[in-house]
């Protein structure tokens, strides 16, 4: 891990010292100082609260002494522990000698790093460690810290772990890792895992998360987006939370990628296409501009680059206003002093009329590598709840794309297609009408999609079982309908794919 070395890195706990790092893991499984520990202890409202940022709830659930409350109270809380207290539960010595415990006063001791128990999407039992008060409730003020910090868990890496494509993999790559929760996460489907940050404390970090999670380590090296890597490096997975801020300067490291706009997920989704392997994905966090003039979606199909087909999903938009108070909020602004706060709101509302930006824009890009004469790319809004882990779902999606441009229309009606699991009908119209306004179908799993169909399309979507094939289906509804065969077989191929392409139908084996 070369160029790791920095005055910064003092402060933190060694990272080649795994025997003290074993004990401590293997104390704190035995203290159930686990993310299913913590919600036994505390609650469900205790708990939700640190996702706020809120500790007072969690404080008032640990003010007994067993070793789960002493561990919370120290690694989650930050709050000093007598020292007497943690020497029955930790390694105290070991703890003090390799730096994740520093002495506070004569007879307390206190924690040099943020721990928070987190559960893998198979139920494993990792460590998240990350710089003291960001490991709950993402920054919280982080005005107070050094620009360099490392945050913990937070909405946007438990996002990204969810919509991850999990398929066995040879090589992956999570550029700008952070704390390395994505890393952690690439290491249980992947045969090698690289990771980058431009931050070597990130680095450090990083290290000291995989270590005490007991997971293999990944790669680590530092630098910009993919400058670290060699020039002939390629993966069949690339997944980032970038510095995605957009913002007027590079104050913070952790949040603001330091180019002008949106220009760095641009950049990054951009040159990710000749770092893929063909069949590989590449998913991103972004925030893009909506820019007065122009299509949003145009402005994203632009960054989609050759021999890719993308799906982007917009979950939110914010007015430029909106923003910017969300992140000045975020880096504490609002608590220090009011004309610096106004100062600096002013500077990114300059910003934004500058580039004529009016909102901003969140949400997901995946890019999967395949060369096809025509890729397909897929820009769409949807801002509605949705069911996670989503990676199966991300991968369904492209595996449908590729079944539905290998076959036209004729080839399409010979198929054979089954109703998705928890796909339902709604019918939508006045209160004692005797006929529906439209009708509905609508996913209770994944992206739990709902599109409107007509009479046709309702009934074919409600007896596709595989047993019969599409045309001889729209044949039997023809009849019903007294409609003329030949043209039902013209128009509905469109809504067929379309079904079919959202996920509310799937080919039938």
């Amino acid at each position: 891990m070369g160029g790791v070395s920095n005055a910064s890195l003092s402060a933190l706990p060694a990272i080649d010292r795994p025997d003290v790092t074993a004990r401590l893991r293997e104390a704190l499984l035995g203290a159930a100082f686990t993310a299913d520990g913590l919600l036994e202890l505390l609650g469900a409202p205790a708990y939700a609260a640190l996702a706020r940022s809120e500790v007072v709830p969690a404080l008032r659930a640990t003010r007994g002494d067993t070793p789960l409350e002493v561990l919370v109270r120290l690694f989650l809380l930050q709050q000093p522990v007598p020292l007497a207290r943690v020497e029955g539960v930790l390694p105290v010595d070991a703890c003090l000698d390799s730096g994740w415990l520093t002495r506070v006063g004569g007879d307390e001791v206190a924690a040099a790093v943020d721990v928070r128990p987190y559960g893998g999407l198979d139920g494993e039992d990792w460590f998240i460690v990350s710089d003291l008060g960001c490991a709950v409730g993402g920054a919280g003020g982080i005005a107070s810290h050094e620009e360099g910090v490392v945050l913990g868990v937070g909405g946007a890496s438990t996002t990204l772990a969810g919509i991850t494509v999990r398929t066995p993999v040879a090589a992956a790559l999570d550029l700008g890792t952070g704390s390395g929760i994505q890393a952690l996460h690439a290491a249980q489907h992947a045969t090698r895992v690289t990771a980058t940050d431009v931050n070597p404390r990130a680095l450090h970090i990083a290290a000291l998360t995989f270590a005490l999670s007991g997971a293999p380590a990944a790669e680590l090296r530092e630098g910009s987006l993919f400058e670290p890597l060699a020039d002939d490096a390629t993966f069949d997975l690339i997944v980032s939370n970038p510095p995605f801020v957009i913002s007027p300067g590079a104050r913070l490291t952790y949040r603001d990628g330091g180019m002008g706009g949106d220009d760095l997920c641009r950049t990054l989704v951009q040159r990710a296409g000749e770092r893929l392997n063909e069949g590989g994905f590449a998913q991103f966090l972004a925030n893009w501009q909506h820019v007065e003039g122009e299509d949003w979606q145009e402005r994203l199909r632009s960054w989609v680059p050759q021999g890719c087909d993308a799906w982007v999903v917009q979950r939110e938009v914010q007015d430029v206003t909106q923003y910017a108070e969300l992140w000045l909020r975020d880096a504490g602004d609002h608590r220090g002093d009011a004309a610096e706060y106004q100062a600096r709101y002013d500077a990114w509302l300059d910003e934004f009329e500058a580039r004529k930006v009016r909102a901003v824009g969140f949400g997901w890009i995946t890019l999967r590598k395949r060369e096809a004469a025509v890729p397909s790319i897929t820009v769409e809004e949807w801002p509605h709840p949705v069911e996670q882990p989503l990676g199966e779902t991300v991968r369904a999606h492209f595996e449908r794309l590729d079944y539905l441009r290998s076959r036209d229309d004729a080839a399409l009606l010979e198929e054979r297609f089954r109703l998705a699991v928890e796909v339902v009908q709604e019918q939508v119209g006045l209160p004692g009408a005797e006929d529906p306004e439209h009708l509905v179908l609508r996913q209770n799993r994944g992206m739990r999609r709902a599109t409107k169909v007509d009479t046709v399309g309702a009934g074919f979507a409600g007896v596709c079982d595989g047993s019969l094939t599409a045309g001889r289906i729209l044949d039997a509804i023809a009849q019903l309908v007294g409609e003329d065969p030949v043209l039902l077989r013209d128009r509905t191929p469109a809504q067929i794919r379309l079904l079919v392409e959202q996920g509310f139908l799937e080919p039938a084996e």
